[in-house]
């Protein structure tokens, strides 16, 4: 017999819609007890809200979420509100004993995100954070490929995430739509909104983060406000790039951008180390890159001239999460990311096994952007703090 799981949505964005699918499809993949029962969804615009609620099948309104967090028939609170909220919610949800998944970055900063780490855990309390690109097939293979020792030694790690939806001078700030431009609300520009993502990826796969050293900028100094209509200054990093190292002893290279004219989601990494390499591009995401050296032993005929990279197309049913879903040679979206993180969220609750990430794993990303941000202004080498 199947368990409820209730859920009370805070928040009705574009995370809001891609979780929403996760809930009403987990059943129809994922082989696990519980079967989400969307209750509620919170948000401020209450006209807004009712129109979410009737397209996903949320059964009520609350325009205070507070009445949701602590409401009898909740047993899952996601957090899909902007950054300024994360805290609030989730205090209140671990005090009323309600599990929480929360959208990233976990917090506006390192303090908040150590008291929102403290209190799940003293309350007991399932949590998870949607880093939903560790769950892309082709980059939980580039995973099970580092854990099976293929890469070797790791030497360098690269990452970029470009993308150029705010390049123009007349695209405000502040409001539904562009809160992620305004620094009382977001917190940072493209370091907590795409580098947190990047971050995420390369310690999952390549180990905690020592130190970086970091360049930010912001190329519109000031933008309307699109609440108030009045100009101010903007306090977001448009662009960053860091120099990383890692505990390992491995280098990394990571950058991100709202300015790169023509590209829209491009997020790509790359692991070289001593006996391989990997490669991923979010826009092509069912595939994944693998260079495998092999060493030439003596009296072995090596067919060196075959030597080269694999294109791996990452759909058959050995491969991570695709046995729930198609036949070889299908893909499957982006929405799927998100409930692959739910099933694994949901099987963790069944087996008692936490979920990665969980907040204090997601507090170790929070700790780096935080450096990184530090070393921005400072100009010098910031440590974060690895565990």
């Amino acid at each position: 017999m199947s368990k409820e799981l209730r859920v009370g949505m805070i928040g009705y964005g574009f995370m809001g819609r891609a979780h929403s699918n996760a809930y009403k499809r987990l059943n129809d993949f994922f082989p696990v007890e519980h079967r989400p029962a969307l209750k509620a969804v919170a948000a401020r615009d209450a006209t807004k809200a009712q129109a979410f609620a009737r397209n996903w099948g949320y059964e009520r309104v609350e325009t205070d979420w507070k009445k949701v967090v602590r409401a009898d028939d909740i047993d899952l609170i996601d957090v899909c509100a902007p950054n300024h909220m994360h805290k609030d919610i989730v205090l209140e949800a671990a005090k009323a004993g309600k599990m929480v998944c929360c959208e990233k970055p976990l917090a506006m900063n390192v303090d908040e995100a150590q008291e929102m780490v403290e209190a799940v855990e003293k309350a007991g309390v399932p949590n998870m954070v949607w880093y939903n690109y560790r769950r892309v097939p082709a980059i939980a293979l580039a995973k099970q490929i580092v854990d099976e020792k293929r890469i070797g030694k790791p030497f360098h790690y690269r990452a970029t995430y470009l993308q150029d939806w705010t390049i123009a001078e007349d695209v405000p700030q502040g409001g539904a739509a562009t809160w992620r431009l305004d620094i009382d609300v977001a917190g940072s520009g493209v370091t907590g909104d795409l580098l947190a993502h990047s971050i995420d990826s390369a310690m999952w796969l390549n180990g905690p983060i020592s130190r970086v050293v970091a360049r930010t900028e912001t190329f519109v100094k000031q933008r309307k406000h699109a609440v108030t209509g009045k100009l101010q200054d903007v306090g977001i990093d448009d662009a960053c790039m860091f120099l990383a190292e890692f505990a390992n002893g491995s280098m990394g290279t990571f950058e991100s951008t709202r300015y790169a004219r023509g590209r829209k989601n491009f997020n790509t990494l790359e692991l070289n180390g001593a006996d391989g390499s990997v490669y991923f591009d979010l826009e092509d995401p069912e595939y994944l890159h693998f260079f495998e050296y092999t060493r030439q032993a003596p009296k072995t005929k090596v067919e060196s001239h075959l030597t080269g990279w694999r294109k791996i197309h990452v759909t058959n049913s050995e491969h991570p999460y695709m046995d729930k879903y198609w036949v070889p040679g299908t893909c499957i979206g982006y929405e799927h990311t998100f409930l692959n993180a739910l099933a694994d969220f949901v099987t963790g609750i069944e087996t008692g096994e936490p979920t990665q990430p969980d907040f204090r794993n997601a507090l170790q990303t929070q700790k780096v952007c935080d450096a990184v941000l530090l070393s921005a202004k400072t100009g010098l080498w910031a440590d974060t703090g690895a565990e």
